[in-house]
């Protein structure tokens, strides 16, 4: 690891203005769990690092009648144990419960875990593998390599590495918005806006500038809070990514679906909103054969690879497991 400097501002305002007069590649670090990682794999070498987890207020949790609001330095595992959120939003709940190690949820943050970078092998592998990502036009290992976790959704012909967040979906179901503080003041924006496809760029993960910083994420209610959740599929029960995971919540009238939200992880380049999936359930009946067919038009654009073929059926089961799931909790 590269030396650095160490900066900690007493204030939102003070960490902007660090990040702003400090040098290129300068990093914010709150729970750590995933910049020290790639800082000791040399793939990070921040010249600097603005530490924001003290900062007052910063893990404040909210939970009115209009919208929940976690600060972006609450601690993933004191999210996911709040009794509001397990009781009204299962799907956030199990988001962040099923996310890494219990020694990892109590470090990492929930804004910091948006902006997890993308995982991939390749690009966490050495020099010898070409990565467009660590080191832009040297290609993509990945493509026509090992790609069994790869991306079967949103990828390009320069990368088609997964993302890898689990709470991320969850919100993304839920309509959240981020709010970011800058040089400019605070901007609002949608969680949907936030991580973009990797394009021809894909060094360039999100919207946010280098000198932005998330304060907190807000989530409309929502009546569909109750009969949610999030069912992740992987290859062992606990610390491992998500083959494919699915955010479902719906809301129940006599057995037909009315609010219908849906969202795919550890499937696509970016979190993944099943949009069209979503339009053919709203107003049908909650049966077997309609949620199986919601996990089909779910996975329609899917682009398998040569080794993950077998997630595109596993992925219309995890949607279509969901769908039951969420059905099952908002009908009690």
């Amino acid at each position: 690891m590269r030396a650095f400097r160490y900066l900690v501002p007493d204030s939102v305002d003070a960490a902007v203005d660090a990040l702003r007069s400090a040098r290129p590649g300068t990093k914010i670090l709150a729970g750590g769990t995933t910049l020290y990682d790639l800082m000791k794999l040399g793939i990070e070498a921040p010249p600097a690092v603005v530490d924001v987890h003290r900062l007052p207020g910063f893990d404040a949790v909210g939970t009115g009648p209009d919208e929940l609001s976690f600060g972006a330095g609450a601690r993933m595992a004191d999210v996911a144990d709040h009794p509001v959120i397990r009781a009204d939003y299962p799907a956030l709940s199990e988001s962040l419960w099923r996310a890494a190690s219990q020694q990892l949820r109590n470090m990492a943050t929930v804004g910091g875990n948006l902006l997890q970078r993308t995982r991939c092998a390749y690009f966490r592998g050495g020099p010898e593998f070409p990565c467009n990502k660590r080191n832009p036009g040297s290609g993509c290992a990945a493509i026509g390599g090992h790609d069994r976790a790869h991306a079967l959704l949103g990828g390009s012909e320069s990368c088609i590495a997964t993302y890898p967040g689990d709470w991320a979906i969850a919100l993304l179901a839920f309509d959240a918005v981020v709010d970011v503080a800058g040089p400019g003041g605070e901007r609002q924006v949608p969680l949907a806006d936030l991580h973009v496809e990797p394009g021809d760029d894909p060094t360039r993960e999100h919207t946010l500038a280098a000198d932005e910083l998330i304060v907190r994420i807000r989530v409309p209610a929502s009546a569909a809070g109750r009969g949610s959740t999030y069912h992740k599929i992987r290859d062992r029960e606990s610390y491992a990514f998500a083959l494919a995971s699915a955010a479902v919540a719906v809301t129940l009238d006599g057995g037909v679906v009315g609010e219908c939200r849906i969202a795919l992880g550890g499937v696509a380049t970016r979190p993944w909103r099943a949009a069209e999936a979503e339009a053919f359930l709203s107003g049908r009946a909650l049966t077997p054969e309609n949620a199986r067919r919601a996990g089909e038009i779910a996975f329609d654009g899917a682009r398998p690879g040569t080794y993950n073929g077998f997630r595109v059926e596993l992925g219309i089961r995890t949607v279509a497991d969901a769908v039951r799931i969420a059905g099952e909790r908002a009908s009690r």
